[in-house]
């Protein structure tokens, strides 16, 4: 039978001109090469190359194997390939990226449920902000899937090579801190938010930029009082009193008491939550995760996953 490691020298050989190249190319002596090269011969009954003292040139049959070879070469890789992805599979482990209050809010009603541990699939964990997330998605990353979300249209990109499904839309709610006397469900405008002091995102990021057009366009000029990116803290200080907040529902549920949240008619936001992996295809892991978070989501309010 053909070595497959004689036919991928070979194609060194034929491509670089010479053993002593190929050689160094693939980390062997010259003296391996031609070994290996002669091997071939007899495998193959073929002679590959015309020898003399100071050179080993190619003839027709070598040119014509070597180009059968490659596509002999890149099959083997494929099937390697294949093996490979089907053996990981069968370990059950799911990668999961996924953003803090996704996790904190969907990750502990999941994993305690029995039909959770029915299906036997082993999650390795990492929480971090789309951003960081994103990028262990790429080629050779350590995710198999991402959960991120994206205010507005712009601040988030991912690789060509990574599909997007959209999960649901996690709403935004104006929070006040419950001293200020303003009672859950009241009927508030943006105009009486105007001379309040607020709790606002860092300027220059991208949700900061959305959420200061949209105040714009209600012609609510906020008084900053805090600048503050992270939504756990801003409910802190808004129980505190300090000031006024836009908090996204699903960083709500584990919220400080001594907040009120109320529904502005005029301030209708919503961050678009996103599943994202390498490739079109969902893997059976994937895919029964994805289940499982569409009924958790639902009970949320977030609309299902879309099929």
């Amino acid at each position: 039978m053909v070595n497959p490691v004689h036919l991928r020298t070979l194609l060194e050989v034929i491509r670089l001109g010479s053993f002593t190249a190929a050689a160094s190319r693939l980390g062997y002596t010259a003296s391996a090469v031609s070994q290996q090269m002669s091997a071939l011969e007899r495998d193959t009954g073929a002679t590959l190359f015309e020898r003399s003292a100071r050179s080993a040139i190619p003839t027709e049959a070598a040119v014509v194997m070597a180009r059968h070879a490659a596509k002999v070469l890149t099959d083997i890789d494929a099937l390697l390939a294949s093996t490979a992805r089907a053996e990981a599979e069968s370990t059950q482990e799911l990668r999961l990226g996924i953003f803090p209050s996704l996790a904190t809010y969907a990750l502990p009603r999941l994993l305690g449920t029995p039909e959770w541990r029915r299906l036997g699939i082993s999650l390795k964990v990492y929480v971090a902000e789309p951003g960081q997330t994103i990028q262990g998605l790429r080629a050779g990353g350590e995710l198999d899937l991402a959960l991120v979300f994206q205010v507005g249209q712009g601040g988030l990109a991912w690789p060509s090579s990574v599909s997007r499904q959209w999960i649901g839309d996690d709403n935004f709610r104006v929070v006040l801190p419950a001293a200020w006397g303003i009672q859950p469900g009241a009927a508030v405008s943006a105009d009486q938010l105007s001379d309040m002091p607020w709790i606002m995102h860092h300027p220059g990021t991208a949700d900061a930029t959305v959420i200061g057009r949209l105040f714009a366009s209600c012609n609510l000029h906020p008084r900053v009082v805090a600048y503050c990116d992270d939504f756990n803290a801003s409910l802190e200080l808004a129980a505190a009193g300090l000031g006024a907040a836009l908090v996204p529902e699903l960083a709500m549920t584990h919220g400080p008491a001594g907040v009120v949240a109320l529904d502005v008619p005029e301030i209708r936001l919503a961050r678009s939550i996103f599943a994202l992996q390498i490739g079109d295809k969902q893997t059976t892991r994937v895919r029964l995760f994805m289940d499982q978070l569409a009924g958790i989501l639902k009970a949320q309010s977030i609309e299902p996953i879309r099929r």
